[in-house]
């Protein structure tokens, strides 16, 4: 392969090639990249709603236990 592409100038090496394979497996790139982003949002999400249930049984069991009525 690079045999093939030390004839070529450089534009074909550094633009070509690269919006070629940008093309080809663009939908690909695509997908993969809106799981990451998907799985990590939802990740986000589970996080901050653990964290917030934590908060709230801390808070209820802490505000019962200090009960003077």
């Amino acid at each position: 392969m690079r045999q093939i592409l030390a004839g070529m100038p450089w534009w074909v090496k550094w633009i070509a090639v690269p919006l070629i394979a940008i093309v080809v497996f663009g939908g690909l790139i695509a997908s993969v990249v809106g799981f990451v982003i998907g799985l990590l949002f939802k990740v986000l999400v589970f996080v901050v709603l653990v964290g917030g249930l934590i908060f709230l049984v801390r808070k209820f069991m802490s505000s019962s236990e200090r009960s003077d009525w």
